[in-house]
């Protein structure tokens, strides 16, 4: 029987070369001159640190703009923490998370049995298995779950016929 897994994650390597190349960028580009503003990343963080807002948010563009070009979704940043620290520069925290909630998996599973009641969906653990008889079935999932505009990502794996 043909299933794949659903499964949200990020590649740490990808990532890192994301993180790299954005500093990069902002350490060589004018506008971010005198501003002090610096991205780093560590095992589930990325923090960016700048001296105003607007460069914080074009720091975060640059971040994004990099991790799509390494097919890594923009959606990892979606949670974050804004603080203030003493010298008055403003740190951003992203908390990055890889892993299907438990909510989220049931609602995923719900919307995919309402939409075809022989494709068979399970969660396991942070992952979410989808199987069905047609091929076809599992190609439709995979275009449903795509519009579904979900808040975090998504990637397909373990395709098996």
């Amino acid at each position: 029987m043909p299933s794949f897994d659903i499964q949200s994650s990020f590649d740490k390597q990808e990532v890192t070369n994301a993180v790299d190349q954005a500093q990069r960028e902002i350490s060589t580009r004018y506008d971010f001159k005198g501003t002090q503003t610096f991205i780093q990343f560590t095992e589930t963080n990325i923090q960016i640190t700048s001296s105003t807002i607007d460069r914080l948010q074009a720091a975060v563009q640059v971040l994004i703009e990099k991790l799509i070009k390494r097919n890594e979704s923009s959606k990892i940043l979606s949670s974050f923490l804004d603080a203030k620290d003493s010298k008055g520069k403003i740190k951003r925290t992203y908390t990055l998370s890889s892993g299907i909630e438990q909510e989220d998996a049931k609602k995923l599973v719900k919307n995919i049995k309402g939409f075809n009641k022989k494709i068979q969906a399970s969660i396991q653990g942070p992952i979410v298995r989808i199987s069905s008889k047609k091929k076809d079935d599992l190609q439709e999932v995979i275009t449903l779950i795509k519009e579904m505009n979900l808040d975090y990502p998504v990637k397909f794996i373990n395709f098996k016929d």
